[in-house]
């Protein structure tokens, strides 16, 4: 059972959120808040695996309070997914910093939103294709940052090629079948290299990724990754 905590300042998002999520059979929403400062005390009671938490809220923010829940080794297994009016803003980018496991508009489709709810509950990345595009164009296409790329010197080549493969958008499988290794080794080198970066999850990684030119926007898909990503753009799953 994937157990969900609605953080929102609207009464009604939230009481439509509960609805979608309480009619399957397999998630439960087990509370919610109003605030980001509610939240963290409902996280710290509750230990839900997924928190839905907007973005832009009274008292606590939610990038802020991201970066709290984030910060806390006892709440390592809540998976925060940060919910935006406007598909991109400028806080977006601060929120998969500071740890977020991906982000979804408002007005995304039901059946969209719970597949969502269940990819950042297995802890894979949430980023929709279409948002990251403008993600990586507006937020990473910039100089590297020199902090950032002195980090990933602690990386073995396997691993780093895991990270470049994982910030195209590739799965543990797809990964292993372009390495020719099992999907098991392709794990292992993805989290070794979540441990060594101190990334959260595979949504920080990709941010990683960029942000230290170790992948360009725009740079040459990996030839496995191309129907891959064809059927993830049409139907925004992966």
């Amino acid at each position: 059972m994937i157990r969900v905590l609605l953080v929102d300042d609207q009464p009604l998002i939230r009481s439509g959120f509960r609805a979608l999520l309480d009619a399957e059979d397999d998630i439960t929403v087990v509370g919610e808040a109003a605030h980001g400062r509610e939240a963290l005390d409902k996280v710290r009671d509750l230990r839900p695996d997924i928190a839905l938490v907007d973005i832009q809220m009274p008292v606590l923010d939610g990038v802020e309070t991201t970066r709290r829940i984030a910060a806390d080794p006892d709440l390592a297994t809540t998976h925060v997914v940060i919910l935006t009016n406007y598909g991109l803003d400028e806080y977006v980018f601060d929120a998969l910093r500071a740890g977020a496991a991906g982000f979804l508009v408002k007005d995304v489709e039901p059946e969209d939103f719970l597949h969502a709810v269940r990819v950042a509950a297995r802890g894979d990345a949430l980023l929709a294709p279409s948002i990251t595009r403008k993600l990586i164009d507006r937020y990473v296409s910039r100089p590297p940052h020199p902090t950032t790329g002195a980090v990933l010197d602690q990386l073995t080549n396997r691993e780093r090629e895991a990270v470049t493969l994982v910030a195209r958008g590739l799965s543990n499988d797809e990964i292993a079948d372009h390495m020719v290794i099992t999907p098991l080794t392709a794990k292992t080198h993805v989290n070794r290299a979540m441990t060594k970066l101190h990334a959260r999850d595979r949504a920080q990684l990709v941010v990683l990724a960029y942000e230290s030119g170790l992948v360009t926007p725009g740079g040459d898909q990996p030839s496995t990754d191309r129907s891959g990503m064809e059927k993830q753009q049409r139907t925004g799953r992966p």
